[in-house]
């Protein structure tokens, strides 16, 4: 008898020409409709305007940091937009560095 291989993990790649409404991006990430639509009124990432919201992969990763932060740290949805800017700035920094010291 072969032993067992692990647990099998399945996902998708999200692209940015996948779209997801306001609906399915609360449960893909367990939240309120409201907070999503909070976020999107502090600038944390764009929708394409429609009847419903429309998002696409890079709103979808920024979905998930402010997820974590309001469920790990409480932060409100201004706190939110300022933190992901932060990250985000520090990320692009990184990469700079990177490239410098290559």
């Amino acid at each position: 008898m072969s032993p067992h291989p692990g647990p099998v993990v399945i996902g998708h790649l999200v692209g940015e020409e996948v779209e997801w409404s306001l609906d399915e991006v609360c449960r893909l990430f367990a939240v309120e409709r409201q907070w999503v639509i909070e976020l999107i009124e502090q600038g944390v990432f764009e929708a394409r305007p429609a009847a419903e919201p429309r998002f696409r992969g890079a709103a979808l990763r920024r979905v998930r940091i402010a997820a974590r932060l309001r469920r790990d740290l409480g932060i409100n949805a201004a706190g939110t937009a300022l933190a992901i800017e932060l990250m985000e700035r520090i990320e692009e920094l990184e990469r700079e560095l990177s490239r410098v010291r290559i």
